[in-house]
Order: structure tokens, then C-alpha cells, then sequence
């Protein structure tokens, strides 16, 4: 229309007569069902109904009424996973871990509610809670240890973000150079002007910036030429096969080594063995995060690590 390109997609959902219903009711609900569980999966897709698709749905929707009074109602928690130095073993901070802790189903983890939270609308409200909570912990460390907290892509896309973590430091005293944000390569698909002058303006309070997940996207390198990153963090899935696998351990000293050319630390994350430890400190990364360092742990839990850390360096 009048020189613009008009691109057109479409979602498809099917019910088939007389396996998914015998009725046209029936078969129209149904393939209604397939169509929104196509549409949760990324648009431009084709599903077929399945049996359990109803009470999927239902669910969901009761999750997504829970969501907002989950907010409302203080019911997330944060958890604390410990970073550590590669070479010394030492204490150099923690990363925030959001937890529902859920009245019907229990304490859940963030892979059940985050996307959720993105879709309906309610990311905002828990991205500022876990800002501010996460910052107030940290203050309170006796140790003056870095604080990772993560960030949403959708968090991007509204304007406020910076003065939302800057209300965060100030409400809590904690020194912006404590503060690390970790963003994944999602944030920066779009590479839009609003995103990298976002990241500038975070910066500029004087907070670092890490990049979770490194090497699970498409342009990875692009997004480092485009953004001066503090950290890069090896994702787990390089880590957990180095010890079978020449070019999975090639693949981190190569970060590693880039990652010290730049200038950026360089983490390795999912480390769950001595053996793994071994090779992600011989290869090069200058900090490890894993089981083996110790699981994610609510805040009451991490006085016997500032102790051991303490002790180490007395």
C-alpha cells in the first residue's frame, strides 16, 4: 500500500471430526484451544487439539488471575546463588533468584511464572519488587560483595528503568558499583536506539552490566561490538560438557580469552564438579557460579558463607 511492504503471518489451530469432537461446539472450542496454544508458542505456527489441552488452559488462566495477587500479596521470595573467584575460590557475590512461593502449589521456580508475568502484563511490578528487595538484602551483607539481579527484556521497553534501579540504590544505601544487571541476548534482538540508550543510562549510575547465557544466540559477538559488557557469562550448557567434549572446552577458553582482550570478567556458570572447576580455571574464566559453590539459598541462609569467606581471608 502506496510503497510500504505489508507482511502477513498467521496461527493455526485444528480439531479434526470425529476423534476431537462430534459436534460443531465441540470442534470449534477445541480447535480454539490449539489455536491459543499455537499462539503461545511463538505465533506462526500450526497445533493439532490434544486431550488436556482444556485443563492446561485452565490452569493457566488460573495463574495468570494468581500472578497479580501474588504481587499484591508479597508471596515472591528471593533466592541467593554464590559467585565465586576462579583461581581463589573466594566469595565475590551473589545472584538474585526470584521464587513464587505459592499458596496451592508450593515454592515455585522462575521458569514457571516469568514468561507468564511478560505476557500478562505484570513484570513491571515484579521486576521493581526484586530490584528493591535484592538491593536491601545486599545492604545489609556484612561483607561488600557484588548483588547480580536480572532483567526482563520486556523490562526494557518501558522508560523508567533506570530511575527505577536508581530509586532501588538510594531507598537501600547500597553503592551502585555492588549492583550488576544481567541481560540476555534478547534484550538486544531488536538492537533498537531506546535498548542501547537504556544500557547507557544504567551504566551511567554507575552499575555493571553482564551478559547471561553468552553463546546460546545467533550474534553474540555483534552484541559485544555493540555494547561494552562487564561480564560475559558462559552458559551452562558449554560447561557441563567440557569434560567430554575437546570443542566445548574450546569454546570457553575462546570466551575466556576474548573476554580478556575486551576487558570483561568472565563467568562460567552450571559448575557442578571438581573436575569441571578444574578445566573452567585452567581455560581461563575468572569466576564460577554452580552446585558445587552452592544452590540458590533465601538470605536467612547465607550467614555461613560470609563466615567461610571471612575466615579465608583473615
Amino acid at each position: 500500500m502506496q510503497g510500504h511492504t505489508i507482511s502477513i503471518g498467521s496461527s493455526i489451530g485444528l480439531a479434526v471430526f470425529p476423534d476431537d469432537g462430534q459436534s460443531s461446539d465441540i470442534l470449534i472450542r477445541n480447535a480454539d484451544l490449539a489455536l491459543y496454544k499455537a499462539k503461545m508458542e511463538g505465533r506462526g505456527t500450526c497445533r493439532s487439539f490434544e486431550p488436556g489441552m482444556d485443563a492446561r488452559l485452565q490452569e493457566r488462566r488460573q495463574l495468570e488471575s494468581e500472578l497479580a495477587q501474588g504481587v499484591a500479596n508479597d508471596q515472591f521470595v528471593l533466592h541467593y546463588q554464590p559467585l565465586h573467584d576462579a583461581k581463589t575460590s573466594k566469595l565475590t557475590g551473589f545472584e538474585a533468584l526470584v521464587r513464587w512461593n505459592h499458596p496451592r502449589l508450593g515454592l515455585l521456580p522462575p521458569s514457571q511464572f516469568i514468561q507468564l508475568s511478560e505476557e500478562v502484563g505484570v513484570i513491571d511490578s515484579l521486576g521493581e519488587w526484586i530490584m528493591r528487595q535484592a538491593c536491601a538484602d545486599a545492604a545489609k551483607w556484612p561483607l561488600p560483595v557484588k548483588i547480580a539481579v536480572n532483567l526482563s527484556p520486556a523490562q526494557f521497553k518501558q522508560q523508567g528503568l533506570p530511575l527505577q534501579v536508581a530509586s532501588a540504590l538510594a531507598a537501600s544505601g547500597l553503592l551502585p558499583s555492588r549492583l550488576e544487571l544481567e541481560i540476555t541476548e534478547s534484550v538486544l534482538l531488536a538492537h533498537s536506539e531506546h535498548t542501547i540508550q537504556t544500557l547507557h543510562s544504567l551504566r551511567d549510575l554507575g552499575v555493571s552490566i553482564a551478559m547471561d547465557d553468552f553463546g546460546t544466540g545467533y550474534s553474540s559477538l555483534s552484541y559485544l561490538r555493540s555494547f561494552p559488557f562487564d561480564r560475559i557469562k558462559i552458559d551452562r550448557s558449554f560447561v557441563s560438557l567440557m569434560c567430554e567434549s575437546g570443542e566445548s572446552r574450546a569454546i570457553v577458553k575462546a570466551v575466556a580469552e576474548l573476554g580478556t582482550t575486551l576487558g570483561m570478567t568472565t563467568t562460567a556458570e552450571g559448575v557442578e564438579t571438581e573436575d569441571q572447576y578444574r578445566l573452567v580455571r585452567e581455560n581461563g574464566c575468572t569466576d564460577v557460579q554452580g552446585w558445587l559453590f552452592g544452590r540458590p539459598m533465601p538470605a536467612s541462609e547465607l550467614c555461613t558463607l560470609f563466615e567461610q569467606s571471612s575466615a579465608l581471608t583473615a
